[in-house]
């Protein structure tokens, strides 16, 4: 390879090349799934080892509030989605009000999230009330973690609404959704 091919932009990153936004936002998304993946792996592996208490910690929880955060995610995931069209088409008023209203739905699901900590712990439940509880809390603080860190990264980019940003920030606001989808009926549903 030559040293004039090694300096032209858009070369070096294989497959991540080929992918919307920046990639290192990809190197990111993949090590932030991997971080998820560890995570739910010891709490499917924890539930096979201790299935009553796991049962137990699953029927304290409130999954008429997550369903509702699932909702919420989910269409501020869309919305990210509309930034980005409207990104990619000129359109960065139109891009700017997507993210924001992406933005202000990640808020809601911060706040109904903590809600459902505030209803937990007024019961008394907390890190030490169980393994399910330590893992429960651990996971889902961590996704919260990114949740209000991908709303940093919106606001970020929303100032410029250019079509690299926007597809960066909506990437890794996609990432926290799929995150929550798989989550969801992990740690609320599945008995």
């Amino acid at each position: 390879m030559s040293a004039a091919e090694c300096e032209q932009p858009g070369t070096g990153w294989g497959i991540l090349e080929d992918l919307p936004g920046d990639p290192m936002i990809w190197v990111l998304i993949f090590s932030e799934l991997a971080a998820f993946g560890l995570f739910l792996g010891a709490l499917v592996v924890t539930r096979a080892i201790h299935p009553a208490v796991f049962a137990e910690g699953q029927a304290a929880l409130d999954s008429s509030l997550a369903g509702l955060n699932t909702i919420v995610l989910v269409t501020s995931g869309w919305a990210a989605a509309r930034a980005t069209r409207s990104a990619r088409a000129g359109e960065k008023r139109a891009s700017r009000r997507w993210l924001l209203i992406a933005m202000a739905l990640g808020g809601c699901f911060i706040a109904i999230k903590l809600a459902e900590y505030a209803g937990e712990i007024g019961r008394g439940i907390g890190l030490e009330t169980s393994t399910f509880f330590t893992l429960y809390f651990l996971l889902t603080g961590f996704h919260l973690l990114h949740v209000g860190l991908g709303i940093v990264i919106l606001a970020v980019v929303c100032r410029r609404a250019e079509t690299v940003g926007v597809e960066t920030g909506a990437a890794f606001w996609h990432m926290v959704d799929l995150v929550w989808i798989v989550m969801f009926p992990i740690l609320y549903l599945v008995r």
